[in-house]
């Protein structure tokens, strides 16, 4: 409609369609999508085989202690220098970190380096994840977390197992010291799938046994689960403490180490030691493992 002066009135005006334009998403945030995705399919599947995890989680740890702790004061096979049932009873409390720690090395080592060894094996699952809409080097890191996250998993599991499983007279002396159980476990666990990644993009399926032998098992006996570091200065050679000084290479001392030191109250390597060397070991393992991931992924 037009009025007597000519202009149009604002009904006679045809109105413009208006087009929504849906903002791109960044490369950042569809990376972090695409990793909270990976991370939540992990733990999904985990939920559906949580019974097979916690048995996975909780044989080793409950044999060390039923055995050590359990079996052998009841048949009279003293553990703890000969010191009756007082020295069975020190040994309990430096077993129980180590045998924490121990958790949290296998869960890393059987959540990543396995699971990451049968993807590029036989599986061939690793085509589907590396097509997820986010850098390769983000789908390593998110199975680095997501088995982190059984790590902790498995260290609130283990923990109170492995202090309840011991014979009459034979109690683990513990004492919590909460700012190091939170600030270490997670640490720890990260350390130890960052391991797992390294380990599962350097050995082939086919060597799995080789790793086993020649670097989980040494990891194991050399990294403080059945000693305490501060006590091995009486293994030396002219005045030199040898295997003091070689066990330091192993990221698992400072781990059992820690865990002494959250656990108990026994001596222990210091925590300014074992923070930042710790923190170095993940920033090594993660860098390594990754590098090794692009390679296998690109090859």
């Amino acid at each position: 409609m037009t009025t007597a002066s000519g202009a149009s009135t604002p009904s006679a005006v045809p109105r413009e369609r208006r087009t929504s334009v849906v903002p791109a998403r960044s490369a950042a945030a569809a990376s972090r999508i695409a990793l909270a995705a990976l991370v939540r399919r992990d733990l999904t599947v985990l939920k559906k085989n949580f019974g097979e995890f916690v048995g996975r989680t909780l044989m080793q740890p409950f044999l060390l202690v039923f055995v050590f702790l359990y079996v052998f004061p009841t048949i009279g096979q003293g553990i703890g220098s000969g010191g009756g049932k007082a020295g069975e009873s020190a040994f309990a409390t430096v077993l129980v970190p180590g045998v924490v720690s121990v958790a949290i090395m296998f869960q890393g080592i059987q959540s990543v380096a396995i699971q990451m060894s049968q993807e590029f094996g036989y599986t061939r699952e690793i085509e589907d994840r590396v097509q997820a809409p986010c850098p390769i080097w983000l789908v390593a890191l998110a199975r680095v977390l997501s088995g982190a996250t059984q790590g902790l998993i498995s260290a609130v599991i283990v923990l109170p197992i492995a202090s309840v499983v011991h014979a009459s007279g034979v109690e683990p002396k513990l004492s919590i010291h909460w700012w190091i159980v939170v600030t270490l476990i997670p640490l720890a666990c990260i350390a130890m799938t960052s391991l797992g990644l390294l380990l599962g993009t350097t050995f082939n399926p086919r060597n799995i046994g080789v790793m086993f032998g020649f670097v989980v098992l040494p990891i194991v006996f050399l990294g403080g689960t059945y000693y305490q570091w501060t006590k091995l200065s009486s293994v030396h050679i002219g005045g030199f403490h040898w295997l003091q000084v070689l066990v330091l290479a192993n990221p698992l001392i400072y781990i059992s180490e820690g865990m002494r030191a959250g656990f108990t109250d026994l001596s222990h390597l210091p925590l300014y030691v074992v923070y930042p060397v710790l923190l170095a070991f993940c920033v090594l393992f993660l860098g390594l493992g990754l590098r090794n991931f692009r390679h296998r992924v690109r090859s």
